[in-house]
């Protein structure tokens, strides 16, 4: 069974957690640190013309291609916001193969956009590992209706028995969505292996439980909420970091 190194950052759009620095560039190298196989990213522009006016180390391509540049050769993105500058959503970086990909948008009408990037990989051992980086509303009811399409998305398209990692911004800070999820046979990493969900937001002083790491068929061996210094001030949420075998 492979042993798989993975990465969950609400990329924050490239800037600081008070929105006024651009650091896209520190975070790239931060993430490359970690040396992760797979890398879910939230908030992750795929373009924005003012801001590439105003910056002068903006990125030439997308946010998640200079994210993967040498480093993760597969990458997908799903859009889950479109706006006259631009657009943002969900991406995936892999050191694996992705096989095919799809997006589903679970966005409420009238609010931010919110989206499901579901991947299937190629693991060396010729199975198939199925990836969906989540980012869900800030309403309760928008969550509930949301958690409800990613049960459907678990259910109907992925196999019982295929390995799973669902991760990302749940935004579920009063914890009703998780037992949801446990109905679907997932656990949660953190959970499993320090015995309560990781505290990830804000970034300097975390206190709120807004991002997972979700396995089926998947075995954690660690789990880690990376909250000191650089990544406390490279985005509003605290990444987490977790070694599972596939």
């Amino acid at each position: 069974m492979p042993t798989l190194h993975v990465l969950t950052v609400n990329a924050h759009m490239g800037f600081d957690l008070l929105n006024r620095r651009f650091v896209l560039p520190e975070l790239r190298d931060a993430i490359r640190s970690v040396g992760a196989d797979i890398v879910f990213l939230q908030e992750v522009m795929g373009a924005n013309a003012r801001h590439a006016k105003r910056h002068p180390n903006w990125p030439q391509g997308t946010q998640y291609q200079f994210l993967a540049d040498q480093i993760w050769p597969h990458h997908a993105y799903g859009c889950n916001a479109i706006y006259p500058d631009g657009h943002h959503g969900n991406a995936l970086l892999s050191t694996f193969p992705i096989l095919r990909y799809d997006n589903r948008d679970v966005s409420v009408h009238g609010h931010e956009g919110r989206g499901l990037l579901h991947a299937v990989l190629a693991l060396p051992d010729g199975r198939e590992l199925h990836a969906v980086c989540v980012h869900l509303g800030l309403r309760e009811a928008h969550r509930q209706r949301q958690l409800a399409l990613l049960g459907e998305l678990v259910r109907d398209e992925i196999p019982e028995d295929a390995p799973l990692i669902v991760a990302g911004d749940f935004n579920d800070w009063r914890l009703r969505g998780h037992p949801h999820l446990r109905r679907f046979g997932l656990g949660e990493a953190f959970e499993t292996h320090c015995g309560r969900l990781a505290r990830s937001f804000p970034a300097r002083y975390p206190t709120l439980r807004l991002d997972r790491i979700y396995l089926r068929n998947v075995r954690v061996e660690h789990a880690e909420a990376l909250s000191s210094r650089p990544w406390c001030h490279l985005s509003d949420h605290a990444p987490l970091s977790a070694r599972v075998h596939a």
